[in-house]
């Protein structure tokens, strides 16, 4: 918490974009009650956001997608064109149109959202309360903003490079013999850095991957649907059922946890209904602890962005029975150094990559065929 000169919290100065005054009041209630929070200005459409945006500095925008004049999605496109700044955080509908148009948001610098309820009871419970609270201090503390400073490459320089990587993966040989197996971890500004790591990834791995990327429920299927159009390699939102296969990456599913487990000698995807775990629906510590009984012979963990610390305890069970190798993120291109951080803290940490690094790293770990 930052403090002036005479002891008094500095609170980080919000701007609330919608254009229903029952949610911007709801809103503004839950931001208010916060002594971190303040909203400082409100505005009832993207083209009056627009305005307060390229004469005043905000510490968090929360934003609708849904408005007249002019939507979420065109304000996010003008601050692109403009290099305007913000660290922002959207309110979403839990449509299939609104979790494909909140994959767009974070392609466009969004860096998380929440699930705006239809129910208004939902929308005023302690619940949702904390949720919000938690995603716009995750949102305005984030190192990100909306203006990337990594460099946009082509497919094309992406295919090369990637390339590149599968030529030297083949001329050295994996230390570890035995079929190996890719689970990532990630949360807070995770879709946006699976998009620097998913599309790198060769259709040749020689490993499954799996992926826990907290989402709600419906938002899963939109993540997974986008990052197989930009990858060789194939992209699914898991099923109860499905085979782990090398070449393929799994995400899981929004709302429940996911599991390997072993039928047939086979490693199969299956899906509990516990509670919440770390506070999340997905939790990677499931994923990572159902692994200790599994055939493979090692696992890479890799824990990208995140609020939080989900994964640690996985890894750290896991470790106790299986050969291990783990990549973290590292703090400066993390959007949150919350999960890395906490991972990198235990000591079991093998490699601390940048974004850019961790695809590469993952191709020499396991090998391509």
């Amino acid at each position: 918490m930052v403090f002036s000169g005479n002891n008094v919290k500095i609170k980080k100065k919000i701007l609330v974009v919608d254009d229903s005054a029952l949610m911007r009041r709801v809103m503004c209630d839950i931001i208010n009650s916060d002594e971190r929070f303040q909203v400082v200005e409100q505005a009832f459409d993207g083209e009056a956001a627009l305005q307060l945006l390229r004469k005043n500095q905000y510490d968090g925008v929360v934003l609708d997608v849904n408005m007249p004049k002019m939507n979420g999605i065109q304000l996010l496109r003008m601050l692109q064109n403009e290099k305007i700044r913000a660290r922002v955080m959207m309110a979403s509908t839990d449509t299939c149109d609104g979790a494909k148009v909140t994959m767009e948001a974070l392609d466009l610098g969004a860096i998380d959202f929440i699930e705006k309820p239809v129910n208004i009871m939902y929308l005023k419970s302690g619940e949702f309360k904390k949720n919000f609270l938690d995603i716009l201090y995750a949102v305005t503390t984030s190192r990100q903003s909306n203006i990337s400073s990594l460099p946009v490459l082509s497919r094309q320089t992406q295919e090369e490079s990637t390339q590149k990587i599968v030529n030297m993966a083949r001329k050295s040989q994996p230390v570890v013999a035995g079929q190996k197996l890719v689970a990532i971890a990630c949360s807070t500004g995770g879709p946006k850095a699976l998009q620097s790591v998913v599309p790198r990834l060769p259709a040749e791995l020689m490993a499954p991957v799996l992926i826990v990327q907290h989402m709600p429920k419906g938002f899963t299927q939109s993540l997974a649907e986008r990052l197989d159009s930009l990858s060789k390699i194939k992209v699914k939102e898991a099923a109860e059922g499905d085979v782990l296969e090398n070449g393929t990456v799994y995400i899981a599913m929004g709302g429940k946890h996911m599991n390997v487990t072993t039928r047939g000698g086979r490693a199969v995807i299956t899906y509990t209904d516990e509670p919440p775990r770390e506070g999340v629906k997905p939790c990677a510590n499931y994923m990572y602890e159902s692994l200790k009984n599994s055939s493979y012979a090692q696992i890479v963990c890799v824990v990208l962005t995140g609020m939080g610390a989900d994964g640690t305890k996985g890894i750290v069970n896991l470790e106790t029975a299986k050969k291990i190798h783990v990549i973290a993120q590292d703090e400066s291109s993390s959007t949150v150094y919350g999960m890395p951080k906490s991972i990198a803290a235990t000591g079991l940490v093998n490699k601390v990559v940048s974004l850019d690094g961790v695809a590469q790293e993952i191709i020499m770990s396991v090998g391509v065929k």
